[in-house]
């Protein structure tokens, strides 16, 4: 009894890794249900009762990609000690991890992805959770009388920095002679970590008073 579940166990696990590389390697869209049994070498109802259907199988796959993703650049931007140094780390960590581990990133960032389902939720809580991470920090660096007034701005940048960075890397991994992945990095984030330094910097100021309209007429 032991013996057949751990057996099934591992027929699970190798399961996983032949779809990964599929996946990884092809996209989503183009990797089919019997194209997977088959490079397994199990029939295609052993596959369905293992995962139910293809979008399970491909959240299985995704599953520890984008926790190792999250964790890798939560734990790069904890320790920061301003709002830039926070950025600089999280792109840095992403630019780090895409480099060590291409077919993780295929999976989590395939562009054949359905835009809707399951899927589609779990990549968009994935990317959630790596730009709640940096507003966080990046929030956690300014003084609290600052952080409710600021916290717009802050998780705003820090959406827009995750669609930068991916951005960015699907460039590179196309040009990958060209630059190097921690060059890569820096260039994106010399780009934008003045403009936040900048603004972390500035001090609270209040509205000015407005005055009448232009050509002073009141009404």
């Amino acid at each position: 009894m032991t013996r057949s579940r751990l057996s099934r166990d591992d027929r699970m696990e190798q399961t996983l890794r032949e779809a990964h590389a599929l996946f990884a390697a092809r996209g989503y869209q183009a990797v089919t249900m019997d194209e997977i049994a088959s490079a397994v070498g199990v029939t295609k109802p052993l596959l369905y009762n293992y995962f139910g259907n293809k979008e399970r199988l491909y959240l299985a796959c995704m599953e520890e990609a984008g926790d190792a993703l999250t964790t890798t650049i939560a734990d790069a931007v904890e320790s920061a000690a301003n709002p830039g140094d926070a950025l600089g780390a999280g792109v840095r960590a992403f630019f780090a991890f895409l480099d060590e581990d291409r077919a993780a990133w295929a999976v989590l960032f395939d562009e054949t992805l359905p835009r809707v389902g399951p899927v589609a939720e779990r990549v968009a809580a994935y990317r959630g959770s790596i730009t709640d991470a940096v507003s966080r920090s990046m929030l956690a660096q300014l003084p609290e009388s600052r952080r409710d007034s600021a916290r717009v701005e802050i998780e705003a940048l820090s959406a827009a920095l995750l669609g930068a960075a991916e951005a960015l890397a699907r460039w590179w991994l196309r040009h990958t002679d060209a630059l190097a992945p921690e060059d890569a990095a820096e260039l994106l984030i010399s780009t934008v970590e003045p403009g936040l330094r900048a603004r972390s910097a500035r001090p609270d100021r209040a509205p000015e008073a407005s005055s009448s309209p232009k050509g002073g007429d009141p009404r």
